[in-house]
């Protein structure tokens, strides 16, 4: 893994995050990461802006479905660690533990399977932090199965929303 980004690659990866307006309903400003999982130096950029922090601390990544999978392999490559995946109810063959959480509207469900040894350290990865239910839900999960969070990092933290105060320390690439 190579040392963290510049400023200047920090600033040209942002910028190709598209704002969508009124999507998927009105008043909401979706955050359309696409392009820039499509332009290598800028998922490179981002991928190594959030392992850097948590550089030797951690065996595997675990992303989060859905994009949170994108980013959790990026940064698996870039940190030379294995990937864990967090889905979504039902999409395992062989789920170990789960899950419930609040949402806006209703209640999901994450599980995981037990792959991994027994404390095995992992950064948990999302690609935006808003309310935080998804990734304390990830966190509570790690914990359920008996692996040691070594941190949680997303690409960016909607900040008005709140997220940190219900999943604790994170460490955002963006804050909008």
């Amino acid at each position: 893994m190579t040392a963290a980004p510049s400023a200047a690659d920090l600033a040209r990866a942002e910028s190709l995050i598209a704002t969508i307006p009124d999507f998927p309903e009105p008043g909401i400003l979706f955050r359309d990461i696409s392009p820039l999982l499509a332009d290598a130096a800028g998922l490179r950029t981002v991928a190594e802006a959030m392992v850097a922090p948590f550089a030797g601390t951690f065996d595997v990544v675990a992303g989060v479905e859905a994009r949170g999978f994108l980013l959790a392999g990026a940064l698996a490559v870039a940190s030379g660690t294995g990937l864990a995946p967090i889905r979504k109810a039902g999409k395992l063959p062989r789920p170990a533990g789960s899950v419930d959480y609040a949402l806006e509207y209703g209640t999901a469900t994450i599980e995981m399977s037990d792959d991994l040894a027994p404390g095995t350290r992992v950064l948990l990865v999302d690609d935006v932090l808003a309310t935080g239910g998804t990734l304390r839900a990830g966190q509570q999960l790690l914990e359920q199965l008996g692996y040691a969070l070594a941190g949680t990092a997303v690409l960016m933290e909607l900040a008005e929303l709140g997220g940190r105060d219900v999943c604790g320390p994170v460490h955002s690439v963006f804050t909008v």
